[in-house]
């Protein structure tokens, strides 16, 4: 779906572009299930589908989520899009909530960048931004950056794990490689490596509420348009980021 975002333009098919931005994040199967179910409805009512028909279809997926369950997803994911575009670790192409009860930010890594030590830091502090945006603006966090393998937390400990263990980054044994299946594992037997992660979790979370803090503005702004819009491009956070968007302070 990011590729069909990439392509459309405002200018060939403003509709389509809409309906792609909403879809963001569903599957082929989900856009067949609810066109044949939007198909069926416009049948009962003897009258052809529109884009408008569509719309509606793929927004009510997008509300199901109550208005305070709606505004707290949306600090969270224009953290992550706030982080990524100052912190220039990738391009956003689109932020949504509501997806299946989620958000998501759908990102395209920056390949030019070496991949440093600064870089891993700066990354790992975007993989953080979404929980440290919720800590900011209501003083605590909810349990959706975790819990899983795949979650926000899992994905900046694997990194910082990777950085203690294989990447050459370490101030302990820089030279010892660990291989990847079972580092995570490690972490219970061995208390020092647990330290040495912990603490670049620790300095990732405070590079990003560092980054937020002196953004609070921009991101409630940001939050507040995907709060009503369910989708933005990447084009209109960089927009409301402003000229400054791209540094790192």
């Amino acid at each position: 779906m990011s590729d069909i975002v990439e392509t459309i333009t405002p200018e060939k098919n403003p509709a389509l572009r809409r309906l792609a931005l909403l879809a963001t994040g569903s599957t082929g199967a989900d856009i067949e299930r609810l066109v044949r179910e939007v198909r069926r409805k416009t049948r009962r009512q003897r009258r052809s589908l529109t884009w408008d028909d569509l719309e509606q279809a793929l927004l009510a997926d997008h509300m199901k989520l109550s208005d305070e369950v709606r505004w707290r997803t949306a600090i969270h994911e224009a953290g992550h899009a706030i982080a990524f575009c100052n912190l220039e670790v990738a391009e956003v192409i689109t932020v949504s909530i509501g997806v299946g009860g989620m958000g998501q930010v759908i990102s395209r890594q920056h390949h030019h960048l070496q991949q440093t030590q600064d870089w891993l830091m700066r990354s790992i502090a975007c993989m953080l931004a979404g929980r440290t945006a919720e800590l900011l603006i209501f003083g605590d966090a909810v349990a959706g950056a975790g819990g899983y393998d795949n979650s926000d937390l899992a994905r900046a400990t694997e990194h910082a794990v990777a950085a203690e263990t294989r990447l050459g980054f370490s101030s302990h044994q820089p030279l010892l490689y660990r291989s990847a299946a079972g580092s995570i594992n490690e972490l219970s037997l061995d208390r020092q490596l647990a330290e040495r992660v912990n603490d670049r979790l620790i300095r990732a979370e405070a590079m990003a509420r560092k980054l937020l803090g002196k953004r609070r503005d921009d991101l409630k702004g940001i939050a507040k348009r995907l709060k009503e819009a369910g989708v933005m491009t990447g084009e209109e956070v960089r927009a409301l980021l402003g000229p400054s968007n791209g540094s790192l302070t």
